[in-house]
Formats: structure tokens, sequence, C-alpha cells
């Protein structure tokens, strides 16, 4: 073996790769629900009552724009509701 840090250096790349699948993996398990009236001015995920799109919201905690979050966690936020407002 011309470089002895080469089997060393090919250990770590790939324990630090199976990290970071298992922690990938484990956020794709992770049940999600939308929550409605906390999302940022331009930073919801998905539709509103005046547009289909995400990153619409026209400002802070518009009742009809949403964001996904872990389930249970919504009813937890002031101001957050699991139906849309008017």
């Amino acid at each position: 073996m011309k470089n002895p840090n080469t089997l060393l250096t090919t250990a770590i790349t790939g324990l630090l790769t199976l990290g970071t699948f298992a922690a990938a993996t484990a956020a794709e398990k992770t049940p999600l629900e939308k929550c409605y009236g906390i999302s940022k001015a331009g930073k919801n995920d998905c539709q509103t009552s005046s547009s289909a799109c995400a990153g619409t919201a026209k400002k802070d905690g518009q009742k009809d724009a949403w964001i996904f979050i872990p389930k249970g966690s919504c009813e937890k936020i002031v101001g957050a509701s699991l139906k849309p407002g008017k």
C-alpha cells in the first residue's frame, strides 16, 4: 500500500455516509401534519386561498397558509390551527 492513510480515510468516509443515511431515514419516518397560521411571509409550504404555490404567503401568520411540522406539535403553538382560517 503506497498511502497508509487511504484505508483510514475510506473507513471514516464510510462511517460518515452511514450516519447521514441513518439520519435521513429517521426523518422520513416522522409523521407530519399541516399547521395553519404560523408560517413567515413567503415561507409557507404550499397553497393558500389565493395561490397554489409554495412561498406565496403575503404576511406572517397568514391564517390560510400552512407548513408541515411533526404531528402533535401544531396544537401546542399559540395561534396555530389544524384547519385553515379565513
